[in-house]
């Protein structure tokens, strides 16, 4: 490894916070013991600061795979339920279809569904600390980065192979609609093509089944990029504000675990505590140690959402007033992050990311994805823009 370090002292100790994650630790698989011990260590460097952190447990899905392999399943059964038995198995399979696209749709959006029920569980956690302003409080802000890190499949290999999965989910989508479609005129009609009509559903599901299980027989990335460089600058931002605290502004620092497999973290955390929050603002952050800076205007797969348009405008006008930064916006397609979640509670949010100009994630799911890629010199620049939208957000 790269003894890799920076003239600045914030981005010093945050690459100190990443290699600690990265290398000391390693792979952080959601729910494995690697995630825990991220955790133990963020909780850690929360109390050497003089910090009272919280850790809370909870049970989260292991893998972002298992509800899209069920569905495919699925899938299959109502294609090999249509011939059986006339408009019967065609009222079957139009059920079992339209059951798949709910419970589809759901999980996208990062709400409760039977898939959830069913998949393996096991057990995670979140850390956080609250740090109080030096005056009157009058709002709160909640700062985001994610404890764990994903496996390595094919579909996240390359620049082209992720371009193609991008496409899969829309293709697949698609193809189960236009199932439900047939099945459903099945059932009034009699359409001799209709079973062969959905040939193509079938092959996707296969399809899909087929990338599920290659991605589950893949090793966990040590993640770096993503997300050690987010925790890392949660705890460097912690450590900031414990001596020079926020003037209005209380700041709940939060390392989430189970970001990978649909949020189950951060979800946990809103339920618990958004009722305690005051007036907040989510910042989350994504790899942050190769690209950037860059803001997320839009992200989703198939679902879209799209970041407060307060912030947003706050984000482009510090990068006019400082084009040393090179800040650009950007959308996140095939993929979400935790502002997600705060804007399913209606609590306005923006993503700060290393995506880069052409909408690439460095490293984004892939064993590349190592300490020594981190670049002090976009680090550098994502700091100061962070900061300077913290103390717009502190001094609105």
């Amino acid at each position: 490894m790269l003894n890799l370090t920076s003239s600045n002292p914030h981005v010093a100790t945050w690459l100190n916070h990443i290699h600690a994650l990265a290398v000391d630790i390693g792979p952080r698989g959601p729910t494995r013991p690697g995630e825990r011990q991220g955790a133990l260590y963020a909780q850690a460097q929360f109390e050497k600061m003089g910090l009272k952190p919280v850790f809370e447990t909870f049970l989260s899905a292991r893998s972002i795979f298992h509800p899209h392999l069920l569905g495919s399943c699925l899938i299959l059964l109502a294609f090999a339920l249509f011939p059986l038995g006339g408009w019967i198995t065609a009222l079957l399979a139009a059920l079992l279809s339209i059951f798949v696209v709910v419970c589809e749709l759901l999980e996208l959006s990062f709400q409760n569904n039977p898939f959830r029920k069913i998949v393996p569980k096991g057990e995670s956690q979140n850390v956080f600390a609250v740090i109080p302003p030096a005056g009157e409080h009058r709002r709160d802000l909640v700062l985001v980065g994610h404890l764990d890190s994903q496996r390595t499949p094919i579909i996240f290999s390359t620049k082209r192979w992720v371009k193609i999965y991008d496409r899969f989910t829309m293709v697949v989508f698609a193809s189960l609609i236009l199932q439900i479609i047939v099945y459903c005129a099945a059932i009034f009609f009699p359409i001799a093509w209709a079973w062969y009509a959905t040939f193509p559903t079938a092959v996707c599901a296969i399809l899909l089944a087929a990338m599920c299980l290659q991605a589950e027989a893949t090793p966990f990335t040590a993640g770096a990029n993503d997300n050690a460089s987010a925790v890392g600058m949660v705890l460097s931002l912690a450590e900031e504000f414990t001596t020079q605290p926020l003037q209005h502004t209380r700041v709940l620092v939060v390392c989430t675990g189970c970001e990978e497999v649909q949020h189950y973290g951060m979800i946990d955390f809103y339920k618990r505590h958004q009722n305690d929050l005051k007036k907040p603002t989510a910042l989350v952050f994504e790899m942050l140690g190769c690209a950037g800076p860059a803001w997320l205007t839009k992200e989703g797969i198939i679902v879209p959402f799209k970041a407060d348009q307060r912030l947003v405008q706050m984000a482009e006008r510090l990068a006019a007033e400082h084009p040393e930064w090179d800040a650009y916006p950007a959308t996140a397609s095939g993929g979400n992050t935790e502002m997600a979640d705060a804007l399913r509670c209606k609590i306005p949010a923006i993503t700060i990311t290393g995506l880069t100009k052409d909408g690439v994630s460095p490293y984004w799911h892939q064993l590349a994805d190592t300490f020594d890629k981190m670049n002090p010199e976009v680090m550098e620049k994502s700091w100061n823009m962070t900061r300077a939208m913290i103390d717009c957000i502190d001094n609105e």
